[in-house]
């Protein structure tokens, strides 16, 4: 991992993901520093193509979600 602009922070973590953590680090020969900081890239990537997907379906009508729920019981699916 580069050590440029990088800032240091403090997160707080069950026992148990702690421990899993630990061990992936070990087993991957990669920090944990590293683990947390590529989960945090691929979640926020998530949530860019999120947003994208969002915009991109902006113009769509909105179905109200009683209306959704009436359809499937009036079919039998509920």
């Amino acid at each position: 991992m580069k050590k440029t602009n990088t800032k240091r922070a403090t997160i707080y973590l069950d026992s148990d993901l702690h421990r899993a953590l630990r061990i992936k680090a070990a087993e991957t020969e990669h920090s944990i520093s590293e683990l947390v900081q590529e989960a945090i890239k691929l979640s926020l990537a998530e949530d860019s193509i999120d947003l994208s997907a969002f915009e991109q379906r902006r113009k769509e009508p909105s179905l109200p979600f009683e209306d959704v729920l009436k359809k499937l019981r009036k079919n039998g699916k509920i």
